[in-house]
């Protein structure tokens, strides 16, 4: 191929706006950095957290649930016929919790004291330390995890046999750490029940992150599977294809049955705390889109649509399930925080934050496609054929 073939083959729109988001979020790195968050937030004392905890943290943490998901699905209940959306979805977990690990470097004012709790001056009493020590230990997990994938692709035989040993007992102790710390980071918003609105305060909130991150996690799996099917498609292997169908349609079920574990927990938080006369508001109505369009409807829909084999009807349930995660953390952290402010008051997320978050997503994407390109992530190498 010729230079100006190749420089064609790279100029495409999708890579250009790639390119300028990229530019953007590099500008804004350098204002972050020089004026300090006043220069590129909105955030004040009322709102000291904004879309940067909300968006990039807890949606991050919560849609990277499919690592864990995955992986125990497969390595713990001995689901072997779903071996092959592992590596997919361990490198998506491993991405997201990277990013999310990333973008806090952004949020804290002096980024260079994150190693302070962890290794300095451990504060064992703070759910803010255990959040933190799970996501240092998880994303250190995770890349251990993922680390067979790139030794195979430099030819590094011996360590990643000797890294594939520890397969069980590192998917033991992932479930372990997303387990603490997807519940803790609801734990953190227990501390406000005077600036969250009481449809979405609850004592039950550390409960209700963790059993929606199931159904988000395994939502996860089959939406970037779903994306990835027709770009990456010359590069999954007969094993991949064969098993894509019965990935999407046990995951349907899974996603079901925990969609309708967090619906049921959604109403106890309800009924503990008498709510009810909330509904005939419009945060009550706001309240019941979030819980019946995202909760219900896709649980409903992943169920026929495993029942039926119905694969585009699961597809459509996986979106609607990952927008209602998403919409699910930025209520509890952001819409309905300080509910009570007049509007004057409340907190919106400047361009830079918006444009930020937006930097974050193309970066977690560019890498993304890097990886899948070149490593054995849809495919098994050939040197280790069916070696799991």
């Amino acid at each position: 191929m010729s230079t100006e073939n190749t420089t064609k083959s790279y100029m495409t729109p999708a890579n250009i706006i790639t390119g300028i988001i990229l530019a953007i979020g590099l500008v804004i790195t350098v204002l972050r950095f020089t004026k300090g968050l006043a220069g590129v937030t909105n955030l004040d004392q009322n709102n000291p957290w904004g879309l940067w905890i909300g968006f990039d943290l807890l949606c991050g943490v919560a849609l990277a649930a499919g690592g864990y998901t995955t992986s125990s699905a497969c390595y713990i209940f001995g689901l072997k016929k779903y071996h092959s959306a592992v590596r997919p979805a361990i490198l998506t977990a491993f991405l997201g919790y990277a990013l999310v690990v990333f973008a806090l470097h952004y949020d804290v004012g002096r980024p260079y004291r994150l190693v302070y709790p962890i290794f300095y001056q451990p504060g064992t009493t703070s759910l803010l330390f255990e959040v933190g020590l799970c996501v240092f230990l998880y994303v250190s997990t995770l890349a251990v995890e993922f680390s067979p994938a790139m030794f195979e692709w430099l030819g590094m035989t011996k360590i990643r046999n000797a890294i594939t040993k520890l397969t069980l007992p590192l998917t033991v102790f992932g479930v372990v750490l997303s387990t603490l710390h997807q519940s803790s980071l609801g734990a953190l918003y227990i501390a406000v029940p005077s600036k969250l609105h009481p449809l979405w305060y609850s004592p039950y909130l550390a409960v209700l992150f963790f059993v929606s991150s199931i159904p988000a996690g395994l939502s996860m799996v089959i939406f970037e599977g779903t994306l990835a099917h027709k770009p990456w498609h010359h590069m999954m292997d007969k094993t991949h294809l064969d098993e894509h169908e019965g990935v999407i349609l046990g995951f349907s079920r899974g996603a079901a049955m925990s969609l309708g574990a967090y619906f049921c927990v959604k109403l106890v938080a309800m009924a503990y705390d008498n709510n009810w006369s909330y509904l005939a508001t419009g945060w009550g109505a706001w309240w019941l889109l979030e819980v019946v369009g995202f909760v219900l409807v896709p649980c409903l829909m992943y169920a026929i649509g495993s029942r039926e084999k119905n694969i585009p009807l699961i597809k459509w349930a996986a979106g609607l399930t990952v927008f209602g995660i998403i919409l699910n953390r930025l209520n509890v952290s952001l819409i309905a925080f300080n509910w009570q402010l007049p509007s004057s008051e409340r907190y919106f997320p400047s361009f830079y934050e918006i444009m930020f978050s937006i930097f974050i997503v193309t970066l977690g994407v560019t890498v993304y496609r890097f990886i899948v390109s070149r490593m054995p992530i849809f495919f098994e190498h050939p040197d280790y054929k069916d070696a799991h």
